[in-house]
């Protein structure tokens, strides 16, 4: 899918020498991969608190062989 943005060419250039990228599109794509990556795990964080877990589950049970 093509897409025309205008992003500011100093803000690229700058990812481009910082990541090591030898396109801009090597650090466009690589910045927006990290950002959806931070999202999961800001999401995952709220969760923090929220679940109960059983303090009596025993995990080595579940991995014994019957």
């Amino acid at each position: 899918m093509a897409t025309n943005l205008q992003i500011d060419d100093n803000l690229i250039m700058k990812a481009k020498k910082l990541g090591g990228h030898k396109t801009k599109k090597a650090a466009v794509t690589t910045a927006l991969q990290e950002y959806v990556r931070n999202l999961k795990q800001e999401k995952i964080i709220s969760l923090f608190g929220k679940i109960d877990f059983d303090p009596n589950y025993d995990y080595k049970r579940q991995r014994r062989r019957s």
